[in-house]
């Protein structure tokens, strides 16, 4: 199909109505969407109106909403996943910190205060020299005491000891490091093993986990929407039964995604805690059929193996 040029004109908030109401979505409260739509863009809110949209008989989305669209529906799916981000958030927080203490413990402990700034205590394929690069950037950014306080009273800055450079480090370069750990069994060397084992996973389950969970918290720390997205970044399908179909269907969804967080969390000792606040969330939302297919969660979610 050729390109052609984007020729859509800027609409008022009242025209925006207007036209959602051509497209045959309702209002009950004309003056109250006119300040949520002052307040949330049109074209964000746009995402949550999505999977109301009909499709024709060939299967294409058309700008016609279904019988029964209205707005505040919308608003509901929007809240719903504004809310969903910020507990996705808050267990991310809580593992990376937690992944962070066991690699900083560890690598104290078995090389020293610098051993991270050593090549040869990384696998030989990992790209040590890019990490430190990165790990220099996020050190110069930082506005923290500590760090001032390090840079005014100790040589070779921007190298931090591990246990201040952790406190400073983004996820994804955790993650990257992690990758990087070595692991051989037959040689006597398993760092990574002696970080994933504090949270009972396999040593190669933990860097890809990682992985997944950097993108995802990208996604919400950009407000993005994330409650029915399908997951460009998604964790290898794990073998045990636990994991498999019928239980968890699909890995590009969020629920399972929340299922590595509540695995994740058991070790914190505060998992319990935060999955009942997100069967709350979710509780409405799942007794709608479509909603819990858009999200990946089975019919008998809160019974999952894993969540319980």
């Amino acid at each position: 199909m050729p390109k052609q040029l984007y020729r859509k004109p800027a609409l008022s908030f009242a025209e925006q109505i207007s036209h959602l109401e051509s497209n045959g979505m309702e209002f009950l409260d004309k003056e109250q969407a006119l300040k949520q739509l002052s307040s949330i863009s049109y074209y964000r809110l746009s995402g949550y109106w999505y999977p109301f949209r009909v499709r024709n008989d060939l299967g294409h989305v058309t700008n016609s909403l279904e019988l029964g669209a209205d707005f505040p529906s919308v608003i509901i799916l929007y809240e719903f996943d504004r809310k969903l981000r910020e507990f996705v958030l808050d267990a991310i927080e809580r593992v990376e910190v937690a992944v962070r203490t066991q690699l900083t413990y560890h690598i104290g402990h078995q090389y020293g205060a610098f051993g991270h700034t050593d090549a040869n205590n990384f696998h030989p394929h990992f790209n040590h020299q890019k990490w430190l690069r990165k790990l220099e950037e996020e050190t110069q950014r930082s506005s923290d005491d500590f760090i001032r306080h390090y840079k005014a009273k100790y040589e070779g800055f921007p190298s931090l000891p591990i246990w201040m450079l952790t406190e400073v480090m983004s996820l994804g370069a955790l993650s990257f490091g992690y990758n990087g750990l070595l692991n051989n069994q037959k040689q006597g060397i398993e760092d990574k093993r002696a970080v994933s084992q504090h949270f009972n996973l396999h040593h190669k389950k933990l860097g890809d986990w990682l992985h997944t969970l950097t993108y995802v918290r990208n996604i919400c720390a950009h407000h993005s929407r994330l409650w029915n997205r399908e997951l460009a970044i998604r964790p290898d399908k794990n073998k045990e039964p636990e994991w498999r179909p019928p239980l968890t269907p699909r890995n590009d969804r969020i629920f399972y995604i929340l299922l590595m967080l509540r695995h994740l969390l058991r070790a914190t000792g505060n998992g319990s805690e935060w999955a009942n606040s997100v069967n709350e969330l979710l509780a409405p939302i799942a007794e709608k059929k479509r909603w819990r297919a858009a999200m990946g969660l089975p019919e008998n979610w809160q019974e999952h193996p894993i969540w319980k």
